[in-house]
């Protein structure tokens, strides 16, 4: 086989892995339909008349679990087909594209391997963490508290706890072991959802850094959220700690600041050249991109090294790119 003929039959196989993976994920979108629609039309009836049960929450919150077990299977597959086609992307077509990118060891052998003998390449606890987190969090907070509600206010409201109590029963099952088992199930959930955010063998998806020690239950937490409700916890974080910051330090004393800034605050520094426009003198502008926490202690550098500098400190929404060393929250 000549190379031109090489280079076509990689660029038809690497379409039709494309189509399997886009495949499987318009069916990840179709189980997510089913489970929001028939959310919908169960909580309709539900709250249609005083008389219809609670009890058809519950039974249609296990619909729902199994709806999520079926997108995790799912999302399995899609993900053998997206880890073939990143083998592709990152080792076949950027390696022709730009010089600077070198194949990984061995990412023939994986591909053959994957084509020979399929395997998941992650595994069933991460894809049941990742598409609870992403799409179905939302899911069982609603029918929790639609639960709840249809407690408190039909037939009529509810006067006391032991009131709800007896709502809450089904048949023999008094209500608080129901209540309970309500409980423990939620909780079980959102520690799912949680111990899972490290489990990082997805091709598919766009990670950050790991962070490690004690910031891992406060990095799990805030990424928890952010595939959730697709709110960055940290970004917008009312104290400074949680910000990212980028500060900009004009001085004529660029190894003196900015030797210390490298071995203090163990951050990258990038110098650029800049000429005063009233003055017409050079000087030279360090970057430095910190953690809110470490905005002081850089100011204490700066002046400690040079009286005279400026300073200049902005928010950052976002930081990438090679070689950047992500910020530990």
């Amino acid at each position: 086989m000549t190379d031109s003929e090489f280079n076509t039959a990689m660029a038809h196989f690497y379409r039709g892995e494309v189509s399997r993976s886009n495949t499987w994920r318009s069916r990840l979108d179709a189980t997510t339909n089913w489970a929001v629609v028939t959310t919908g039309a169960a909580l309709t009836f539900v709250f249609g008349t005083v008389d219809h049960s609670p009890a058809v929450i519950l039974i249609l919150t296990w619909l729902v679990l199994l709806f999520l077990f079926i997108e995790a299977r799912r999302y399995r597959y899609y993900e053998l087909w997206s880890y073939r086609v990143r083998l592709l992307e990152t080792n076949h077509f950027a390696p022709q594209l730009s010089a600077g990118s070198l194949e990984r060891p061995g990412w023939a052998e994986r591909l053959v391997e994957s084509l020979h003998h399929p395997r998941f390449p992650i595994t069933l606890l991460e894809a049941v963490g990742r598409r609870y987190r992403r799409n179905y969090a939302p899911l069982f907070l609603v029918l929790a508290v639609a639960w709840i509600v249809k407690l408190a206010i039909h037939p009529s409201a509810v006067t006391g706890w032991q009131a709800f109590l007896g709502r809450a029963a089904i048949g023999p099952i008094h209500g608080g072991f129901v209540v309970a088992a309500g409980v423990v199930f939620n909780a079980l959930l959102i520690a799912l959802g949680v111990l899972t955010v490290g489990l990082r063998e997805s091709e598919g998806e766009v990670f950050g850094a790991a962070p490690k020690g004690f910031r891992r239950l406060g990095a799990r937490l805030a990424a928890a959220t952010r595939e959730a409700l697709e709110v960055d916890l940290a970004a917008r974080a009312p104290w400074p700690a949680g910000r990212k910051h980028l500060a900009f330090v004009i001085s004529d004393k660029i190894q003196e600041i900015g030797g210390p800034l490298l071995a203090e605050l163990d951050r990258g520094v990038t110098l650029l050249k800049g000429t005063g426009m009233f003055s017409g003198r050079e000087h030279g502008i360090m970057m430095c991109v910190v953690r809110g926490r470490q905005v002081t202690r850089l100011k204490e550098i700066v002046y400690r090294n040079d009286p005279k500098a400026f300073v200049v400190v902005t928010g950052v929404q976002d930081v990438r790119g090679e070689g950047f060393r992500p910020l530990e929250a």
